[in-house]
């Protein structure tokens, strides 16, 4: 009997709230469950392609987890790291607007899901959604480097190695923003390209 995709991603937002409940007393389990959460992202998406399970739901579903999961992070880290609260916040506009209008073009365009692109776009998104490795490395260097800041602050002493992970992971994150920027440029030429269309096809009829 197959185990439908939908229901792992009713899994990810369980343990992503678990996550949040942890996250101001037990920073190790909450860290585990919100990763794990993230993780499990890239096998729904995976069985939902094997089993031709796909939906507009589901493509919804994921990418509002994975923002509202984000988000909350963030908002955790803004009270840990009052003195970077600008910057968390710059962060959290800019992921959440870039990919609503990313996903909302996407749809309007026919595509079920966000991760459904035009070949012949942008080279580096296209790189950045056909390529497995490099999407599955972007996403979780960007939530390992936020999920490091969290455990940071319970931590007086970090290892050299986590540091050197935690520099890593930021050099990810800063290219995840600048591809977050592309997202939300592709995605306004594109809502601009679906209107002008539009307005062409009413011009004919009137006509």
């Amino acid at each position: 009997m197959s185990f439908p995709p939908v229901r792992l991603g009713y899994a990810r937002i369980v343990l992503a709230l678990l996550a949040f409940y942890l996250m101001s007393c037990c920073p190790v389990p909450a860290v585990f469950c919100y990763l794990l959460s993230a993780l499990l992202d890239a096998f729904d998406g995976h069985a939902a392609r094997a089993l031709n399970q796909g939906t507009k739901f589901g493509a919804m579903l994921d990418m509002l987890t994975d923002r509202c999961a984000t988000m909350c992070l963030l908002v955790n880290l803004s009270l840990l790291y009052p003195s970077y609260t600008f910057l968390f916040q710059v962060s959290m506009c800019l992921d959440i607007a870039s990919h609503w209008l990313h996903l909302h073009s996407s749809m309007m365009k026919g595509s079920t899901s966000h991760k459904s692109i035009d070949l012949s776009g942008n080279p580096i998104l296209r790189i950045y959604y056909t390529s497995r490795p490099v999407l599955f490395v972007m996403c979780m260097g960007n939530e390992l480097f936020f999920c490091l800041l969290y455990i940071f602050y319970y931590i007086e002493e970090p290892h050299v190695w986590l540091q050197w992970l935690l520099g890593i992971c930021a050099l990810v994150c800063v290219l995840k923003s600048a591809i977050s920027v592309l997202h939300l440029i592709t995605a306004s030429r594109n809502m601009a390209a679906i209107d002008m269309a539009d307005r062409e096809k009413e011009r004919t009829k009137a006509e």
